[in-house]
């Protein structure tokens, strides 16, 4: 399971957006992708970014017949509900629902946004409460 503690730095995000389209890519690949007009320091960058997202176990590689091919160890709504879990630790006291209002009011949403969403909370008000309300005591 990834550290809790390791954030991804704007770069990383950049190789984990590469690897959630592809599923999997050669160093050669992401530098192609990020950096098209190559160079030596490109390749130096990519494979240090690749490093630190393994240090981070945000990624990993794996030997194929051909060259190494790295993969994310973490999805994109992994990452994202980390995120969203910091940012209301730090703001909000632990509640999402402050973070999710803003963002809900902060944006208009399609018809099919508010649809879907309205589908959700039909879905998680019929589910029995498995989980914390995700608010600390004395929370508001």
């Amino acid at each position: 399971m990834p550290k809790p503690t390791a954030d991804v730095t704007e770069a990383e995000l950049a190789i984990l957006q590469r690897l959630w389209v592809h599923e999997a890519a050669s160093m050669r690949q992401l530098v192609d992708e990020l950096y098209p007009s190559g160079g030596a320091s490109a390749y130096a960058t990519v494979q240090k970014l690749l490093e630190r997202l393994e240090a981070k176990e945000l990624g990993r590689r794996e030997r194929t017949d051909g060259p190494w091919q790295f993969r994310a160890r973490v999805s994109r709504d992994e990452l994202l509900s980390r995120r969203l879990r910091r940012v209301a630790e730090q703001l909000c006291d632990g509640s999402l629902a402050p973070v999710l209002t803003h963002l809900v009011r902060g944006q208009r949403l399609t018809p099919a946004e508010r649809a879907e969403l309205r589908q959700l909370l039909t879905e998680l008000s019929q589910e029995p409460p498995t989980r914390s309300s995700g608010r600390r005591a004395g929370g508001a």
